[in-house]
């Protein structure tokens, strides 16, 4: 049941799209509401410990809020002339993005204190009387955002211009509405971020509770009585005495990739899926997100992959904090960024070597980085010399039995959590758009104010 209410007269907007309105509230175009200036800056060069608060473009897009009460960088006094000086409530604007969807992200400035932009941002200040927040709200309310999508020009990268955001349509209360419904909104936004807040350090929780599951089990084993031996690498401690330890190199085999020609069309769309870095966001790879032919197979350094091996990502900027890893579930073709592992089934399980990986992804970061490349890597002398502790086959299989079972069930509780707090997002989103275009009545709601 909606707590809320309409306003008790409505009247009609006069824009097709958005309909009706309260009867005494207004529609403007941003620029009847104040001015457009765009922003200058040198590079984050100039970054100093202490000096000037300065807002970067970047800031608008890692902001989780409408505001910013506070820098993450700062300007020497000396190369101030330079940027662009900001005041207290003005509304900064991304001049530029990845999508459409995104373009024109923009956030009020709150600093108390003097504070500067950098480049790429267009400042709009109000030369009406407004309240600050208010604007904030309905510069990035879903209707904002829609209407700034349809400004966006270009592919690569997406611009949006002063003269665009000067059309950018603004329902328009009178100022004291605004400030109450401001009032509300930070309220309920405080609210709501504190929710969505809990159930993200609980997610925190649980993967910091999966990932602790994963490597006691893959160096202890499930046997808490087992004695234990060195295994002679420093982070990987002990492991039960009766497991062997191996190198990777003679335990199985390894395959990479090639792209076939993008000239020849002939050798794509066909039926054989072929496995790219983009495509290993699951540990089971069933589908790609592109084919090639038969002769994009012959002409190309791509080999088949028989199912259920193991695939491994060993070029990619993902492995700064990650190592991708998967198992095909079908036949596949890899790319070159990408490197299949056959192992010896009598002396490991595909999977087990999976379940090690995912254990010790932040040692075998270190481990298998290549040094001095310029798009992270695994040097693959490095990757076959890695030494793994192995239990019997039938070890192997429990392990990755009660892994599969408790990672299943540890990952449903993530996936709830996250459908949760998606939900608290949408309802978020949804009633701050509802406020700033006067679908609700929160007058009555306002923690400052009284109703009229």
């Amino acid at each position: 049941m909606n707590p809320y209410k309409p306003y008790p007269v409505y009247k009609d907007s006069g824009v097709e799209w958005l309909g009706k309105v309260p009867e005494d509230w207004e529609i403007k175009l941003l620029g009847q509401i104040g001015k457009f200036q765009k922003g200058n800056g040198a590079t984050k060069a100039d970054e100093a410990p202490a000096g000037v608060p300065c807002i970067r473009y970047g800031d608008l897009y890692t902001t989780h809020n409408f505001f910013i009460h506070h820098s993450r960088s700062f300007v020497a006094c000396e190369r101030l002339p330079e940027y662009t000086i900001i005041q207290y409530g003005d509304v900064l604007f991304a001049a530029s993005g990845e999508t459409h969807e995104e373009i024109g992200k923009s956030a009020v400035n709150l600093i108390q204190s003097e504070a500067c932009c950098g480049g790429d941002i267009i400042i709009f200040r109000a030369t009406l009387e407004v309240d600050p927040a208010f604007i904030g709200y309905a510069a990035d309310c879903r209707l904002s955002v829609a209407q700034k999508s349809l400004m966006g020009r270009g592919f690569t990268v997406i611009h949006i211009y002063a003269d665009q955001l000067k059309k950018l349509y603004i329902v328009f209360p009178p100022l004291s509405e605004q400030i109450q419904i401001s009032a509300f909104l930070n309220q309920e936004t405080a609210r709501i971020n504190a929710l969505v807040s809990k159930k993200s350090r609980f997610i925190e929780l649980l993967r910091e509770k999966r990932q602790a599951l994963l490597t006691q089990a893959v160096t202890r084993g499930l046997d808490p009585t087992a004695k234990m031996k060195d295994s002679g690498v420093e982070w990987l401690g002990e492991v039960p005495e009766h497991w062997e330890v191996r190198t990777l190199k003679y335990i199985t085999n390894f395959c990479g990739g090639g792209t076939p020609s993008r000239d020849n069309l002939g050798f794509w769309n066909g039926d054989i899926p072929w496995v790219s870095p983009k495509d290993m966001k699951v540990e089971a790879i069933c589908e790609t997100e592109e084919n090639i032919t038969q002769a994009g197979l012959l002409n190309s350094a791509a080999r088949l992959v028989p199912a259920n091996q193991i695939l491994l990502v060993v070029r990619s900027g993902i492995l700064k904090h990650t190592i991708p890893i998967a198992i095909n579930v079908i036949q596949v073709a890899l790319n070159q960024d990408m490197r299949a592992l056959f192992f010896n089934h009598n002396l490991c399980i595909g999977k087990f070597f999976l379940r090690w990986v995912q254990g010790f992804n932040n040692d075998l970061l270190q481990a298998w980085r290549k040094q001095g490349a310029t798009v992270e890597s695994i040097e693959q002398d490095y990757l076959s010399d890695t030494i793994i502790p192995l239990p019997s086959i039938a070890e192997q299989q429990a392990i990755v039995a009660y892994l599969d079972r408790e990672a299943t069930r540890i990952d449903s509780l993530i996936s709830k959590t996250q459908h949760s707090i998606n939900l608290l997002k949408e309802r978020r989103a949804a009633l701050i758009t509802a406020a700033v275009t006067g679908q609700i009545d929160v007058r009555y709601n306002s923690p400052t104010n009284t109703p009229p």
